[in-house]
């Protein structure tokens, strides 16, 4: 879906496909001030060059010589810098461009996979890198992936996308991961969008139920069982059954959005996300996690990285950086009051007025989650 891309002096609008690239040059409009991405002109109707192009950008794109001479001095071209990943991608990431390369019948083949080879590269040249031509390539990448994110976001009330967070390390087989898996596949076939880290553990179990909206108790017991034969991102087979589950149990119709990251490239990025926004820097990518979750957020046992994006939502909801606050549910009482009693300490300083606009939640009730969410004051649901 394209939009306008604004700068302090004017608004670009953005063209992302040669059917779109097409269609607006039969329309006969100027050819000013439009946001070219990651076209290849040479696939562009010939027309394109008996035109006049002014104050234009072109991200990416491929230019055939006798396309570069309408070009007025306006225009600014950004190529393509050589590294192993497209810096302006128009769309968000699937399971089967990140895994492209891997053989489900092969797990070596995992090491050659695109997703392995750009971490092999983001560690070569450092994770915080001296390499000017590299970080503005990763710059311009988390850019467009950014870009391509709100576009997808389009599509939704801002107050229906839900987050999920929790420990990577969490296991197929124990009971909470089947909890989110019902909770996530609640929600999404209520119209919800979740969203997630896009990692294994809690993360992958919020995609897990969402690919399976729709289906039966049956055909979600059979899918885990699957899945819990490689218990851990660690066991052999983890991608494995997970494709192995969504080749026979396709669907189209539902989807869920993760938000991975290659600073933490050795946990594998959850092939049950339809839409994946993987990011090279951390801060950002968090940050996009919470902001975007206007619906609430869920908080499953997790540690450090979890204990960061509670008090990172807290601020947001305390201060109504959007407008409003969401929910926060915590889901596991002993957990949450006990064994990382943070909730404790929320509710005590929401008492004391240190906190302002917290709506707090905790149970162990998959249900009651489920309730807060569709009675959240923005109106039944």
């Amino acid at each position: 879906m394209s939009k306008p891309i604004f700068t302090s002096t004017m608004a670009y609008f953005e063209i992302e496909s040669i059917e779109q690239c097409n269609s607006y040059l039969a329309s006969g409009k100027p050819l000013n001030q439009l946001a070219f991405q990651n076209i290849d002109f040479c696939k562009v109707s010939p027309s394109i060059k008996e035109r006049e192009i002014t104050n234009c950008l072109f991200l990416g794109c491929k230019l055939p010589d006798g396309m570069r001479c309408k070009l007025t001095s306006s225009c600014m071209v950004f190529p393509n810098l050589k590294v192993p990943y497209n810096c302006f991608r128009s769309t968000l990431y699937n399971a089967w461009d990140l895994y492209k390369g891997y053989n489900i019948e092969d797990d070596d083949s995992f090491e050659r996979c695109f997703d392995t080879r750009v971490y092999q590269h983001y560690l070569r040249l450092g994770k915080r890198t001296s390499d000017i031509g590299e970080h503005l390539a990763r710059s311009l990448h988390d850019l467009s992936i950014t870009d391509a994110m709100y576009d997808f976001l389009e599509q939704y009330d801002e107050k229906m996308v839900v987050g999920i967070m929790g420990g990577h390390g969490l296991m197929r087989t124990e009971p909470i991961y089947r909890d989110i898996i019902e909770v996530a596949k609640d929600l999404t076939e209520r119209g919800f969008l979740l969203v997630s880290g896009g990692g294994p553990g809690a993360m992958e179990a919020t995609h897990v139920g969402a690919w399976m909206a729709g289906r039966t108790a049956h055909e979600v017991d059979e899918a885990v069982a699957v899945l819990s034969s490689s218990p851990t991102f660690h066991d052999e087979g983890w991608l494995h059954t997970a494709l192995q589950v969504i080749r026979d149990y396709p669907q189209k119709h539902y989807h869920s959005l993760g938000i991975p990251t290659w600073l933490y490239g050795h946990e594998p990025s959850t092939p049950f996300a339809t839409h994946i926004a993987k990011y090279f820097t951390n801060s950002i990518r968090e940050d996009e996690i919470l902001t975007i979750a206007n619906g609430g957020i869920i908080y499953t046992p997790g540690s450090a990285g979890t204990m960061q994006e509670i008090f990172q939502d807290a601020v947001q909801n305390h201060y109504l950086s959007f407008g409003y606050a969401s929910p926060m549910i915590f889901l596991g009482k002993d957990y949450w009051t006990k064994e990382m009693p943070v909730y404790n300490l929320l509710s005590y300083l929401t008492e004391k007025g240190k906190y302002k606009n917290l709506m707090l939640t905790i149970t162990d009730d998959i249900q009651e989650v489920v309730d807060v969410l569709t009675g959240y004051p923005f109106g039944k649901r």
